[in-house]
Order: structure tokens, then sequence, then C-alpha cells
């Protein structure tokens, strides 16, 4: 039998990040997710690692193994096996007890044209001669795949949230409707503020009032000038179940105590209140996950 996990509660951290890329992934990150979890140790907080390449889960059980405030998540892009509610239940088994909720990324590599701001190298020459095929939520004709549907139903029974990935705006809104049908008791819009989905503050105000819903706000999305100051100023403090997050580990960007450092600067210049801090980077993520 393999050693027990050490007791490891995300309740007792003072911050949960639910977005931060380690390596391997399919561009160079900055950081292991070892040496992740030992900064994000070193400042009581949390970090739930994402991964374009799949599920991040059996990583995350090492870390925390280590002792380290690790949980994981899977991305079901085409390279990681697509949408498919098999591969979800393999990265639960991964993913172990103890870790929260495991994140359902559907697919982030969808084929539309974005040019990223992003200063990045691919991890692996695989990637550039046969990069990941695109995979999207829906047909073409205005409905969602059976597959993805498969997924939302999937929510109801598993310990699992699942995230919209980079959907666009109108797949973000049959999603939430089929969430709603399917009674799906979570559904994390991801980075809906990024050109992709280009959902602003007040259209998440309105989405938001759906209760299984929650909006992530990640750092990136403002760094790279895809949103302005108003519009992130205003989902950091009106929008509901808002979950702060960094979407970060690119060499190009800031690491994870200077994130935080930045990140109290730009609150307290938001007139953010210590409550509503609290809410949306440690209260929010462990409602979600928990």
């Amino acid at each position: 039998m393999s050693a027990p996990i050490p007791a490891l509660d995300m309740r007792q951290v003072s911050f949960i990040d639910v977005h931060y890329h380690a390596g391997p992934d399919s561009y160079v990150r900055r950081h292991s997710v070892l040496e992740a979890g030992r900064r994000y140790q070193a400042e009581n907080g949390w970090v739930v690692l994402k991964n374009h390449l799949g599920c991040s889960a059996a990583q995350a059980w090492e870390a925390r193994c280590a002792g380290l405030p690790v949980s994981g998540s899977i991305v079901l892009n085409e390279i990681a096996g697509g949408i498919d509610w098999r591969n979800v239940e393999r990265g639960l088994c991964q993913h172990g007890e103890g870790a929260g909720r495991l994140i359902v990324h559907l697919p982030t590599v969808t084929g539309r044209f974005h040019q990223s701001r992003l200063t990045r190298n691919l991890s692996h020459p695989i990637l550039q001669n046969r990069p990941i095929k695109p995979l999207q939520v829906s047909d073409g004709n205005g409905h969602l795949t059976s597959q993805t549907c498969d997924i939302l139903r999937m929510a109801r029974d598993y310990p699992i949230v699942v995230s919209t990935g980079h959907a666009n705006r109108e797949e973000v809104l049959l999603l939430i409707d089929a969430a709603e049908k399917f009674q799906v008791p979570r559904l994390m819009l991801n980075q809906p503020a990024n050109p992709l989905t280009g959902l602003s503050a007040s259209e998440l105000f309105d989405l938001a009032q759906s209760s299984m819903v929650y909006v992530e706000q990640t750092a990136l999305t403002y760094l790279l000038g895809y949103q302005s100051k108003e519009d992130f100023q205003q989902v950091a403090t009106r929008v509901p179940r808002v979950v702060y997050s960094s979407d970060l580990g690119q060499t190009s960007q800031p690491d994870i105590a200077d994130w935080l450092l930045q990140s109290q600067q730009w609150f307290t210049e938001f007139g953010l209140t210590t409550e509503r801090f609290i809410e949306i980077t440690r209260t929010n993520p462990i409602t979600m996950l928990n």
C-alpha cells in the first residue's frame, strides 16, 4: 500500500488560486509542480493546476504526498482525449480524495483565431509539427454537442466543477442554459473577459444571478490589456460569486509573490473592502471546490 497523504485542508489557507500553469505544459512554464507548490505554501495559499495538455490530477496527488497545498484539473483538449466522460473518470481516480472537486475545463484549443499578446514558447517540438487539434462545445448549428451535455450531466453525481474553457459568448450562454436544465450545481465561467469570450462586467452580473454560476476573474486578462480597469473593478466589486485567480506561470509574467503584491495594490485602488477581498480570494473558491 502507498503511504497516506498528509492531512491538508484548503479551509486553513489564506487564499486559493484556481488557475495556475506549472510545467510540463504545452508552453514552457516558470516552475515545476513541486516548486509552485512550495511557493504557494510559503504564501499560505493553495493552488489548482491547469494544463493544456490534459490532466494535472496525478501531479497534484504527488505534490500533496509531499505535503504541498496542490490540487489539479483536467482540460478536455484533443491531445488529452477530447470531450469524453471517461477522461473525467480517469482524472478523478488520479486526483484522489482530500483535494476538493476536480475542475473539468472544456476545450481551450478551439480553432478560433486570437493573436495572443503573450511571449511564450512551445514546450516540445511535437507540438510545433503536430499542434493540438481544435475542439468546440457546439456543433455549429447553435446546439451543444452530446459529449458536452454528458460532461454537464456528470456534475450532478461526481465531485467536479465544470469550466466553460475557451467557449465563445454564444456557447457560454448555451452552457448556462443547459446547466440549469440538467441541474448542474457548479459552472465556472473561465476567464470570461478574455477576447475569446468577451463578456463585460454588466453581462456577468446578469448571468451570475443564476446561483450555480461562478465567475473567474484572472489577473492575466488585465495584465495583457484585454480588460479595462473599469471593467475589472466592476467585476471585482459587484459581480456575485467571483473567483479571483492568476492564470500565471508564464516565464514572461509576474511570479507568485509579485502577483499577490500587485493584486493587493489593485484592490486597494479599487476600494475593495476586506470582506469582499476575502470573499473572492478565499470564500468563493472554497465554496466552489468543496
